[in-house]
């Protein structure tokens, strides 16, 4: 008989509110539902993650599986399939990977740099009291001395362009209800990801109320018995 696999934890970032908000994080936890994979969270605030592995990780996700410690959310994807080869896989084919991280690449550079841009300052009042100093020091650090208000000033006015550069998800998503065509893929946690974490943080709602993307994310907050409701949310439209 095979022996357990050990019990997997998982180390997230923790808002004030204690709600998990991190995008990458998402990803691993729609990963681990995705692959039916149990595991135990471990919340953390930011000035927390440093010292948990004593520097040796600086963001999260993190996950620990017995002797394994890994952090990345791409590595941490590759290797649940990798280590859970009998669970349904995130990546049916080296060409879905392939293209799941074009994905990834236009995702990032068109919708999560605009997300930041509206939202870093909701991030930073959303989170715990005593990680405030330190995520407006770092962050403003790489804003080059500009104020987090200052930075999200015209914020209402990137609205626009936001609500544009969602248009191939738009498309696609009139054709298939997944962007991984008629079940949820990687492809899918990454976007998803990404809403969750404005829906933990936006003071300001990022889509108008008749958006056609709006269908989409309902289906998918309420993937896997409904893994990313919670009433701590705050309106997407």
């Amino acid at each position: 008989m095979a022996a357990p696999q050990p019990k997997i934890k998982l180390y997230e970032l923790a808002l004030g509110n204690g709600r998990s908000a991190s995008p990458f994080v998402w990803r691993i936890r729609y990963a681990l539902a995705h692959k039916g994979l149990a595991f135990d969270s471990v919340p953390l605030g930011f000035r927390e993650i440093p010292g948990e592995f004593a520097g040796r990780f600086k963001t999260v996700p993190v996950i620990e599986c017995g002797d394994t410690m890994m952090a990345e959310s791409w590595d941490i994807a590759e290797y649940l399939d990798r280590a859970y080869p009998d669970n349904r896989p995130l990546f049916s084919s080296p060409a879905e990977l392939a293209m799941v991280r074009l994905t990834d690449q236009w995702f990032m550079s068109e919708v999560m740099r605009k997300l930041f841009r509206i939202y870093i300052l909701d991030v930073h009042d959303a989170a715990h009291p005593s990680d405030q100093p330190y995520f407006r020091e770092s962050r403003e650090k790489g804003l080059r001395g500009r104020t987090l208000e200052d930075f999200t000033a015209d914020r209402l006015t990137r609205l626009p362009a936001l609500r544009e550069a969602l248009a191939p998800l738009r498309a696609h998503l009139a054709t298939f209800p997944f962007l991984g065509g008629a079940e949820p893929n990687f492809a899918d946690y990454i976007v998803l990801g990404g809403f969750i974490w404005a829906a933990s943080v936006a003071t300001v709602p990022p889509l108008q109320a008749d958006d056609a993307l709006r269908p989409y994310l309902e289906r998918g907050f309420d993937l896997y018995g409904g893994l990313a409701r919670d009433p701590r949310m705050r309106p997407l439209y």
